[in-house]
């Protein structure tokens, strides 16, 4: 479990960070949270969706079909497709609020990726930040930024009703099954703005927002390619391991990754 704390002179001035090299601490997130900035390049590589958030919309990349599985991850901790959610591309790190409504930099000390001796250093010998915590707290100090414009936007589609359920059925293994709580934009309400709505949609960025959604949907059928895939991936890990214990694995396996690959 994730444990995030406040970096802080007296926490963490003499340790040091490493940075992460797998991605399996995102291995069960079947939805990570976007900002309008990152969905142009985000639309090429996987779906894109809305979920709620309190009274508001928020963008979301859709990583998988079913709780606690992101189909993005490979079982060796690979992501699979060029684009990487901002959250995870910061990993340990991520922003949070203080009670005063101030936004602080935190370390997710549980990552495994603290050190006594080696890495980067959070403070420089004179007690000042070292310039790659510096760099990290820029990088999310401008996603931070954008998630406001981010909100501002959505809430603008929803006032003109262009966000709508996205109806997704999947084949399981007991047969069809909804997939429950995603949003998506309704593009023919989209199509039926006024000139007045439709101008102050695309001003505001709202269009920018709708059509990298609306392009995003055609990578849902990957979605569906990878989760077969992970389940024969899953199959044959297994076999592996139960010929390893059995002491019957013949030596062709140490050339395979027992990982898989894809094209779109």
């Amino acid at each position: 479990m994730a444990d995030f704390q406040v970096i802080t002179r007296e926490r963490h001035g003499l340790q040091y960070w490493l940075k992460h090299s797998t991605y399996t601490f995102a291995a069960s997130d079947a939805l990570c949270p976007l900002v309008a900035q990152e969905l142009p390049k985000a639309m090429l590589s996987m779906p894109i969706g809305f979920m709620a958030e309190g009274h508001c919309y928020i963008p979301v990349a859709v990583q998988g079909l079913a709780p606690g599985q992101n189909l993005l991850v490979g079982l060796d901790g690979r992501w699979l497709v060029p684009y990487i959610p901002a959250p995870y591309r910061g990993y340990p790190f991520r922003m949070a609020s203080t009670e005063q409504g101030e936004q602080v930099l935190c370390i997710d000390e549980a990552s495994g990726l603290l050190s006594e001796s080696a890495g980067e250093p959070f403070f420089d010998e004179d007690g000042t930040p070292h310039q790659s915590v510096v760099e990290i707290l820029n990088f999310f100090t401008q996603i931070e930024a954008n998630r406001q414009l981010t909100r501002n936007i959505c809430l603008l589609l929803q006032q003109y009703d262009l966000i709508q359920p996205w109806p997704i059925t999947v084949q399981g293994e007991q047969g069809e099954q909804q997939v429950e709580g995603l949003f998506r934009v309704d593009e023919m309400a989209l199509n039926a703005l006024s000139a007045e709505a439709l101008a102050e949609v695309r001003n505001a960025g709202g269009l920018t927002v709708a059509y990298c959604q609306l392009l995003s949907m055609q990578h849902l059928s990957t979605l569906g390619t990878l989760a077969q895939a992970h389940a024969e991936a899953k199959k044959d890990q297994l076999a592996h391991e139960a010929l390893a214990k059995n002491g019957e694995l013949h030596l062709g396996f140490m050339n395979d990754g027992g990982t898989f690959s894809f094209s779109q």
